[in-house]
């Protein structure tokens, strides 16, 4: 009775096990998101291990470690450990973000799973901005202008569609153009609507509807007067807008204020930081707004502006998803640690 075992999942078994299934992936999040809200969750800040300043990550690469746990009928801790290799598809073909998960009992601390965690975490990223669509945009938005042809606004786009039933048009920007072309054909193709790639961002973003962009800039490039009345933008990676269209929002709305504080890389953050916004600037929390404590878009016009930080406990509700799945359907391998304990 002292034999350890846990099932290993490859990409494979994540996405034969539901890791794909975009929204169940928004639900977990909103699950997640209001169980930390009330207290069933712990959410240590993220760990981040660089080898220069946080400035020569786009050449360097960094790795985070995302702790957490999960109370309620879950009772389960793990870790996301996070790669973010800029360079990678460009110099070896790889994605630029590489993830594995391990969750454990919190009854015994006996390992349960260890898995991919790359689909997972680009899913639960998207997912986010999901849950904030769904509260924060106008329900007839019918457009979408993006930059950033990664991962990420692929996973953003299959949240966006699965919430916003109205959108007819979505536009693209990437510094590439070979890129975005070859992406707006792609998500074309797999969300049935029409995608169209733009040769700048102040071609692509102008407009009331959403706005998201998903890009790991260390200097802002979005414009105030780009976020025009009525639209919800998605902040979801670096240094992306200027201070003047966090400050013109009606509402600024974070998932973790105290984490995005601390990672201090996003724009509401780095203003906070030089004393340009405060806690009190900060509408809500958005489980502040799922739950109905505060109020989300309460007229058409109202700029929203939407941050996610990320937490490791989204990662892990996604993950524990997935793994019961696995276990029921006999999907990945089972993996001894031990026999005996030495």
């Amino acid at each position: 009775m002292n034999k350890v075992s846990f099932i290993y999942l490859s990409q494979e078994d994540v996405k034969k096990s539901g890791g794909m299934d975009m929204a169940q992936t928004i639900r977990d999040i909103e699950d997640v998101l209001v169980m930390r809200h009330n207290g069933e969750c712990v959410v240590p800040h993220k760990v981040v291990l660089r080898k220069g300043t946080q400035g020569e990550e786009s050449v360097s690469g960094r790795i985070n470690a995302l702790p957490g746990y999960l109370g309620g009928d879950k009772n389960i801790g793990g870790i996301k450990w996070v790669a973010s290799f800029v360079q990678n598809p460009f110099k070896h073909g790889l994605p630029r973000s590489i993830s594995l998960i391990a969750i454990n009992s919190f009854e015994t601390g006996v390992p349960l799973a260890i898995m991919d965690g790359t689909i997972i975490s680009a899913m639960r990223t998207g997912a986010v901005a999901g849950v904030a669509c769904k509260y924060l945009a106008n329900v007839d938005a019918r457009t979408v202008r993006m930059v950033g042809a990664g991962v990420i606004g692929r996973t953003v786009l299959m949240a966006v569609k699965a919430v916003l039933k109205a959108i007819e048009h979505i536009e693209i920007y990437d510094p590439s153009m070979e890129r975005a072309e070859k992406f707006a054909e792609e998500m074309q193709d797999e969300l049935g609507v029409p995608v169209s790639a733009a040769d700048s961002a102040e071609k692509a973003l102008p407009g009331k509807d959403t706005l998201v962009t998903a890009t790991p800039a260390k200097e802002p490039y979005v414009k105030a007067q780009w976020a025009t009345k009525g639209s919800l933008y998605r902040h979801m990676s670096g240094y992306e807008c200027g201070y003047g269209v966090v400050s013109q929002s009606d509402k600024i709305v974070v998932d973790n204020w105290e984490d995005v504080k601390a990672r201090n890389s996003q724009t509401p953050a780095l203003m906070f930081h030089d004393g340009m916004l405060s806690d009190n600037d900060i509408h809500a929390e958005i489980a502040e707004i799922i739950t109905g404590q505060k109020p989300g878009r309460e007229m058409r016009e109202e700029r929203m502006f939407f941050n996610p930080g990320g937490m490791g406990v989204h990662d892990l509700i996604v993950a524990n998803r997935i793994y019961e799945t696995a276990k029921e359907e006999g999907y990945g391998k089972t993996l001894t640690l031990w026999d005996q304990p030495a």
